[in-house]
């Protein structure tokens, strides 16, 4: 009996050292977006997911829409057999505000908290796969996003996330 009970706390004291990521952000609403980002610049994330951020984090993550700086540790949907090795910092922070919209309006397209298949664009008018990595796309989205919560945050949250910031664009999300 002594065994039994020595060997359960053995067991629980390894999950809960296990368990804990040092550089990973708790999912829970307090997520913080200046350590993700933090994280993401140092390429330091190390979680196999994308934080738990809500609608009140998208002015936050917007500051960041911009940001031309190639990160190379990052989350992506592990469904995909595209191995993206990099990605403007930009591109991921839109990416992952695609996530809380998508999670908000419970997206066919959302798998484990990811919004596509990757944090990449592609043309929405191609016939065939058109993946896009240039600056005027990253440019012409991250406009698109500004405005979209721009000209529609007043209208309530489950409107808002109804409304596709790229609806108007010729890219989407692959």
């Amino acid at each position: 009996m002594r065994t039994l009970r020595l060997f359960i706390m053995l067991v629980i004291s390894l999950i809960g050292f296990t368990s804990c990521e040092k550089n990973a952000i708790e999912e829970t609403d307090g997520a913080n977006v200046e350590r993700f980002i933090g994280l993401l610049k140092s390429n330091s994330f190390d979680s196999l997911y994308l934080p738990a951020f809500s609608v009140n984090d998208i002015p936050a993550l917007l500051e960041y829409r911009n940001e031309t700086q190639v990160i190379s540790d990052f989350p992506t949907n592990f469904i995909s057999s595209f191995y993206l090795n990099e990605c403007a910092l930009g591109v991921y922070v839109l990416w992952t505000i695609e996530s809380v919209r998508a999670k908000a309006i419970d997206s066919k397209y959302l798998f484990v908290g990811f919004p596509s298949q990757n944090p990449v664009l592609s043309l929405r008018s191609a016939t065939e796969l058109r993946m896009v990595f240039d600056r005027n796309a990253h440019e012409a989205v991250a406009r698109a996003y500004y405005n979209w919560w721009q000209n529609n945050r007043s209208k309530g949250v489950r409107r808002l996330m109804e409304i596709d910031p790229l609806a108007n664009t010729a890219y989407q999300w692959h």
